[in-house]
């Protein structure tokens, strides 16, 4: 009988002990985390630093197809396009290619590759400084097959996916950007 009772009492204490241990452990990794320098990129909200620079960005048209993707994957991932006075001005230039990866003995194609590179300047419109001078690309590989619609239709969706890609690369290297510059304009103060 006292032998039970012993063993539920070090059984009760040892689910005390891990408990505490659990929750130390808990606030030693909390306090690891702050020290690290880690802080979210959006932290603020709409009313932060980088989303109001990146509500602020302009983007010109971009010509083709490609462009015209691009530049709507790239408003929907700014913020809120047009909505306030324009302080950045996005230059893209963009290089769309498709190259023959697989041809036959008789010249027949059965693979392609799908490239597209976006080479942009993020320019501040007071000063006429050129802010970040960048480059982002994607590729895809497209299985050429008997139907010329499939084919086409393969192309065309390689292209949307690489737009979202490209304008995805662009954006985030853009908030950083204006992060640090964020940060270097509150130093500075």
């Amino acid at each position: 009988m006292i032998a039970v009772w012993m063993l539920k009492q070090v059984q009760h204490d040892g689910k005390r002990i891990g408990a505490v241990m659990r929750s130390f452990c808990a606030c030693l990794m909390l306090l690891a985390l702050a020290a690290c320098g880690l802080s979210p990129m959006y932290a603020g909200g709409s009313s932060s630093a980088v989303a109001q620079g990146l509500a602020a960005v302009d983007i010109p048209p971009i010509p083709g197809r490609g462009g015209w993707l691009v530049k709507n994957a790239l408003e929907e991932r700014l913020g809120a396009a047009g909505q306030t006075t324009p302080a950045y001005r996005l230059d893209v230039r963009l290089d769309d290619r498709l190259d023959a990866l697989g041809v036959l003995g008789d010249d027949t194609v059965t693979r392609q590759r799908r490239i597209l590179r976006a080479r942009y300047q993020l320019v501040d419109l007071a000063s006429g400084e050129i802010v970040l001078d960048a480059t982002a690309g994607s590729d895809a590989g497209i299985d050429v097959v008997s139907s010329e619609y499939a084919t086409i239709a393969a192309e065309q969706t390689a292209l949307e996916n690489l737009s979202r890609e490209v304008a995805d690369r662009m954006a985030t290297r853009i908030a950083l950007t204006l992060r640090e510059r964020a940060r270097a304009a509150q130093s500075g103060q």
